[in-house]
């Protein structure tokens, strides 16, 4: 599900080493990139099957890094990252799967509880916030000022951006909203998120069109 600036692509490795469990080791590491590579991969990938089979490799790969270092926020957020993913495949996220969502849920809550200050995980959490409906515990106006912090912590934030613009859509706050996803694939471009890019601009094309429809 969500990065907030780039823990996916190839430098990820030498980024655990510092940024997860001082006790995590080497092969705990490349686990964690392992499964966030996955996880990166199959956004990009051309078709379903494609991208299930990477999300299933991920899970794998995360629940080993879990299983090695139970104590490693990177890891929980690996596995979280692979779990959400493969409930979204055909879309939105599906919620048919009680127990996959709690399971999704339970990766996430103790990233931030190893790790409070864990910047993508924290993003995932403002994301799920503001889409889940109140029952599964959804508070937009919560979810909201998450990802605001997201974005003040980490400037060049798209995931953040992305899902703050549709929070804000769905809430009224229209232009607000097109800033942010005007701004969210301004920086996909210039990082080149190839996993972001695409649907930054969908979203900048649907604000466009809704505020094409209102005028």
């Amino acid at each position: 599900m969500q990065r907030v600036g780039l823990v996916i692509l190839v430098s990820v490795a030498v980024w655990i080493g510092g940024a997860t469990s001082a006790v995590a080791q080497p092969a705990t590491a490349e686990l964690i990139a392992g499964a966030l590579q996955a996880c990166h991969d199959g956004r990009v990938a051309p078709d379903r099957s494609t991208r299930a089979a990477l999300y299933e490799k991920g899970q794998a790969l995360g629940e080993q890094a879990v299983a090695a270092d139970e104590q490693s926020a990177d890891a929980h957020f690996a596995l979280f990252c692979n779990l959400g993913e493969l409930m979204r495949i055909d879309g939105e996220m599906s919620l048919t799967s009680v127990f996959g969502f709690r399971r999704m849920m339970k990766e996430l809550n103790r990233a931030l509880e190893l790790k409070p200050d864990h910047l993508d995980a924290l993003s995932a959490r403002g994301t799920l916030l503001v889409r889940l409906p109140s029952m599964l515990g959804g508070d937009p106006e919560k979810g909201e000022q998450v990802l605001r912090h997201v974005i003040h912590e980490v400037p060049e934030a798209v995931n953040a951006r992305i899902s703050l613009a549709k929070s804000y859509c769905k809430r009224g706050r229209h232009q607000d909203a097109v800033t942010l996803a005007t701004e969210a694939l301004t920086l996909a471009r210039a990082q080149q998120l190839d996993d972001f890019i695409p649907e930054a601009s969908r979203v900048v094309a649907q604000l466009h069109a809704v505020g094409n429809k209102g005028n």
